[in-house]
């Protein structure tokens, strides 16, 4: 799927970037990987692991998906792209709401213009679950670059690239997500938790990876696949990290929710299940009643809603042990201690 193709992946810097990276190494032979991020520090700490010498086909291109001209410029004779470039803190983005929308909005849709006029043959986005009925900036810039991938389908053409998006909840150890901010704080004794009735999906960055190339090998374009995977509360979470911990509750903050829904209400009439995913078809030119899209899939109830709290698949203290036993805590994130296997049932 991805030997002998030119892949570039924006963001590649970032967590899912690094072991994406590892990944491919593992399972293709690529022609070219181009990683495709705006911080150079990042690129030469990447680049210490995975070195053009060692691996002769990688190669660190500094840009900006703000940046329109540098896009065209680094996606010259590319075949595959992967969308992991965001801004994603949900407080900051209340605060600084524009430079949220210059990265993931008009980021966005540099990306897709860029790549129709290259001629790219599949990009794929990461999204998340905060797109979903959105009460935060962070999840209404989503929400718009989820809808202008879906489109870029229309935009492109027949014979243009073909566009996709995957949408997954919090993902176990990525950058400044909340259990190595736990991990940080468990020396003080305290813990802030925002409201106990709180819950969460949760994934793996090997599963988001796995669906990531689910949506390559299966997209027919304008899909939103959305992954099976646990919920947990988020006093299971604490007490699973640090047992010793007292709770402070601070309360919930600006633009964050109870519980959160990766598909709504809304979408149910265009929502297909899968053995380990859900599809969410798009609504434009009838393609959620396509035979050919909707083939193996069964239409979800009409008042369905995939929501955290309502999940079928919880994730309990041990489980989450046995995940975080595979890892190690270095500063803001889990880094990966060997080659993992999945350990959460998706």
């Amino acid at each position: 799927m991805l030997s002998d193709k030119v892949v570039l992946i924006t963001g590649g810097t970032g967590s899912f970037g690094k072991l994406f990276v590892k990944r491919v190494f593992e399972q293709y032979k690529p022609k070219k990987l181009i990683i495709y991020s705006r911080d150079e520090l990042k690129q030469h700490e990447m680049a210490k692991v995975f070195s053009e010498k060692d691996y002769p086909c990688i190669r660190y291109f500094l840009g900006d998906v703000r940046d329109a001209n540098r896009l065209l410029r680094a996606l010259s004779g590319v075949d595959i792209v992967i969308h992991a470039a965001a801004l994603k803190h949900v407080p900051a983005a209340e605060y600084n709401p524009f430079e949220f929308i210059k990265t993931n909005v008009l980021g966005a849709q540099n990306l897709i213009d860029a790549c129709i006029e290259r001629g790219v043959s599949k990009v794929v986005a990461l999204s998340t679950d905060k797109a979903c009925n959105p009460i935060n900036l962070y999840g209404a810039t989503k929400l718009c670059s989820d809808k202008l991938f879906v489109a870029g389908n229309s935009y492109a053409g027949e014979s243009g690239p073909r566009f996709s998006v995957v949408r997954y909840g919090n993902v176990v150890g990525s950058r400044g997500s909340v259990i190595p901010f736990f991990l940080n704080l468990k020396p003080t004794g305290q813990l802030p938790i925002t409201d106990t009735r709180m819950t969460r999906f949760w994934i793996t960055l090997d599963q988001g990876i796995d669906l990531v190339f689910t949506a390559l090998e299966n997209m027919l374009g304008g899909e939103i696949f959305v992954p099976k995977i646990p919920s947990m509360k988020v006093t299971d979470l604490a007490a699973a990290v640090a047992p010793e911990c007292k709770l402070n509750i601070v309360g919930v903050r600006p633009g964050e929710k109870l519980h959160e829904c990766m598909i709504g209400e809304d979408d149910a009439g265009f929502t297909y299940e899968y053995d380990k995913y859900f599809i969410v078809q798009p609504a434009i030119h009838q393609w959620h009643a396509d035979p050919v899209r909707i083939a193996g899939g069964t239409l979800v109830a009409e008042s369905f809603r995939y929501s955290s709290d309502l999940n079928q698949q919880w994730l309990s203290r041990d489980d989450l042990l046995r995940i975080l036993g595979k890892y190690e805590h270095r500063d803001s994130e889990l880094v990966l201690k060997r080659p993992t296997e999945e350990v959460v049932d998706s």
